[in-house]
């Protein structure tokens, strides 16, 4: 399997350029790596401190990280980390402006076993991160091999993933790792039953990164203007899917604000979506006066996340498509979250939790959103949800704190 794995990841990469030639976003890929060791090489000499090194899928991986890599900064500030992404959507809006604590943004190099060696013999880390999942075989075997720490967080594991199916190549690399932070009990089991046992349930790190947030949110005042005592509803990262339930929704309240943020920001599907709402639309872009809208869209990045302290109720989209998006930013602050049907709800296990909490609320089509958001306009029912949010969101703060506790008892500063 380890030599089919490299004879497939040499076959790929050599491809790549090619494939380029007729794909915007392969194109964009290897550009962004072009120049990676120079960069890390220079990033070395001008910085001998000790390195930790966090690695991300991409943002929202880079969200469940953030409070880890605050309190280990805290606590550490000596020490330098490097954050890595393998997604040019997470890098490109990461690097667009200073990301406090981080002092390395980077991308990971593609896994061919000289290229990850290379980058784990430069980088040289004491200790390193991956968050949730993107495991690559030959990074680890490099970090392995130079006896540097491992640890995993926030994983969130499933029975049908190759390593619970049989034992060999996938299941070999969990255990290459030191140590794996849960988010849930399942993930515990999992482990258990194929003996992999340096794992504890931490929990869902994204808890105290919606609490920050939802405690320092950023300030919008054009927008807080316009809300006043209005109800708002805050529709984030929503798909074409998503809104085929959603306008009907809103053509048949115009009691209510909505803010519209979608996931993808390509002008023509906002157009479509405007000319089928029957109300005045605005967009945030393009006008900072919103007093006649009813409607108003979100076509800048970065500001979704705050944008849940307006809300009274928010939808959060994905379900029906790619996956679903964050549904705890808006529970962060209060806010009775609804989304679409999960085909596959173990990939996003927080979605059942937050149904059976009381305070999140699954979908099927626009007949059921329709009852959702009616029955919530009761105001016993609503504020029943609204505590159930914050008590849920409470109940499982301090993963961040106990999995820097752990490794900073178990993986001493000087890290080997």
């Amino acid at each position: 399997m380890k030599l089919l794995y490299r004879i497939a990841l040499a076959f790929i990469t050599s491809l790549l350029p090619l494939a380029a030639l007729f794909s915007a976003k392969i194109d964009h890929f290897l550009k962004g790596r072009k120049g990676l060791m120079k960069k890390l090489q220079d990033f070395k000499r001008k910085n001998p401190e000790e390195i930790v090194w966090f690695h991300v899928a991409s943002l929202g991986e880079y969200e469940q990280a953030k409070p880890v890599i605050v309190q280990w900064k805290e606590r550490n500030p000596h020490t330098k980390i490097c954050l890595s992404f393998f997604s040019p959507s997470g890098y490109d809006i990461a690097v667009r402006k200073p990301q406090p604590h981080i002092d390395f943004l980077t991308y990971i190099p593609l896994d061919r076993k000289s290229w990850a060696f290379d980058f784990v013999s430069v980088l040289n880390p004491k200790l390193t991160f991956f968050v949730k999942y993107d495991l690559w075989y030959h990074h680890i075997l490099a970090l392995k091999q130079n006896n540097i720490p491992i640890i995993l967080f926030s994983a969130s594991f499933r029975k049908d993933q190759n390593y619970f199916k049989k034992d060999g190549f996938f299941r070999n690399i969990l255990f290459d790792l030191d140590w794996i932070f849960t988010q849930n009990e399942e993930s515990i089991r999992l482990l258990d039953s194929i003996g992999y046992e340096n794992a504890e349930m931490a929990g869902d790190t994204r808890f105290d990164r919606v609490k920050e947030t939802a405690e320092s949110p950023k300030d919008f005042p054009e927008i807080k203007k316009w809300v006043e005592a209005k109800p708002v509803m805050v529709l984030g990262s929503v798909w074409e899917e998503d809104m085929q339930l959603l306008i009907p929704l809103i053509n048949k309240n115009p009691d209510y604000l909505w803010i519209i943020a979608p996931h993808d920001l390509s002008p023509e599907p906002m157009a479509k979506w405007q000319q089928e709402i029957q109300f005045e639309a605005v967009y945030y872009s393009r006008t900072n006066e919103f007093r006649d809208a009813q409607v108003l869209f979100i076509d800048n990045i970065g500001m979704l996340s705050s944008l849940y302290q307006y809300a009274r109720l928010a939808y959060v989209g994905g379900a029906f498509g790619k996956g679903l998006h964050n549904i705890l930013e808006p529970l962060g602050f209060g806010a009775p979250v609804i989304f679409g049907d999960l085909k596959n709800v173990s990939k996003f296990p927080e979605s059942l939790e937050g149904v059976k909490s009381g305070c999140a609320y699954s979908v099927k089509d626009e007949v059921e959103l329709i009852q959702v958001f009616d029955s919530l306009k009761d105001k016993e029912a609503y504020e029943k949800s609204r505590i159930a949010a914050n008590q849920w969101v409470n109940a499982n703060l301090g993963a961040a704190d106990k999995i820097v506790n752990k490794v900073l008892v178990n993986f001493p500063s000087n890290g080997r």
